[in-house]
């Protein structure tokens, strides 16, 4: 990126100076703080196909036995 490349925040939507931003890609501290808190409580996701075999309720089986 170069020095003057402007970029807007995905929390507060402001704009910022990406090469000066230690918190990238967000503009602060306190707006990289808020997306983890929405990671955290499950406020986003990543988006999954389920199976039939998946609908039994129980993470699938990883142990190799």
């Amino acid at each position: 990126m170069n020095p003057k490349t402007r970029l807007r925040c995905p929390i507060c939507h402001r704009s910022f100076d990406a090469e000066s931003s230690d918190a990238f890609p967000f503009c602060s501290e306190r707006c990289r703080q808020i997306d983890l808190s929405r990671w955290l409580g499950e406020q986003y996701g990543v988006p999954v196909q389920r199976t039939e075999e998946d609908d039994d309720g129980f993470p699938p089986d990883t142990a190799d036995d």
